[in-house]
């Protein structure tokens, strides 16, 4: 025979469950006032799109732009992680996904018509890799509205991350292979910040590797750090594939790279994220940057 609670037990249960109580029902009260704010936010198309340079380190040509869509800083959304994390734990990745996709290429060419810029700049897009596996992204919808701004796949790279692991590789290479016959490319991000990310490099075969920040923050004193890019630099002359160091910061990092070849790069250190596409940087400023 069990033991009946004490007073003090019982209450103590109760409390718990009270406070539970509270704590899930303010959660979801949370999440439909920021699904609510999400879905206003694609109603008025409230985000805001940045274009962030990524130059030839040997020379400052500019090679194209990342495309970044943030949304307005709120007490919902009180940094950029918050509001796309969000999105992952709904039902409206796909939808927020075309919304994105649709305003990057629209931006994306008015900004280079105002820049003045040459018409085949490339456009590097982050996309999540289900929304390829869509069939619904994959009947041509992409094509048409690159026709409709007068863009061409060629000019598109698409940015796969590590935080968005594929998990059938075999499978998704033939996705790839679709796209790839239309002249669209590949983009692995985030390389070397994870096991997902080397396994995609090996297994995808990307047009270009964007070797993860952390690997290149503080890169000239790091001999460890060094020596993973190097692998990664050697993977990528014998795979004909692209490297792209992101986040250099600072002068040394700079120059480290252009002593190793490397021939592209992305950072605060060459271009911050703005809403219009600025001057490239020419070969003198680029030795002042690395000296």
């Amino acid at each position: 025979m069990k033991t009946p609670l004490s007073p003090s037990e019982a209450n103590s249960g109760l409390y718990h469950y009270m406070t539970y109580l509270y704590h899930a029902t303010r959660q979801y009260w949370l999440s439909c006032r920021r699904f609510h704010a999400l879905q206003q936010i694609i109603r008025n198309q409230t985000l805001t799109t940045y274009f962030q340079p990524i130059l030839n380190l040997q020379d400052g040509t500019c090679l194209g732009y990342e495309v970044l869509n943030r949304p307005p800083v709120s007490a919902l959304f009180p940094h950029t992680e918050s509001f796309y994390d969000f999105i992952g734990r709904t039902d409206q990745v796909f939808a927020f996904e075309r919304f994105c996709r649709d305003i990057s290429f629209n931006r994306f060419r008015f900004a280079l018509i105002r820049s003045r810029k040459p018409a085949d700049t490339l456009a590097f897009v982050n996309i999540h890799p289900q929304m390829l596996s869509d069939p619904g992204y994959r009947s041509g919808e992409t094509i048409q509205l690159l026709s409709r701004y007068g863009l061409s796949p060629q000019q598109v790279v698409f940015e796969l991350t590590e935080k968005q692991a594929v998990h059938d590789y075999v499978a998704f290479e033939r996705i790839l292979s679709h796209y790839r016959s239309q002249g669209f490319r590949i983009a692995i991000d985030d390389a070397g910040s994870g096991y997902n990310s080397l396994k995609a490099i090996v297994s995808l075969k990307p047009e270009f590797i964007k070797i993860d920040k952390s690997l290149i923050r503080h890169l000239h004193l790091h001999p460890n750090q060094q020596r993973i890019v190097k692998l990664l630099q050697e993977f990528a002359a014998d795979s004909g594939t692209h490297i792209i160091a992101e986040g250099i910061e600072e002068a040394e990092e700079l120059a480290f790279l252009q002593r190793e070849g490397i021939v592209y790069g992305q950072g605060y250190a060459l271009g911050r994220p703005a809403t219009e596409m600025g001057t490239d940087i020419l070969p003198l400023r680029l030795k002042e940057l690395a000296h």
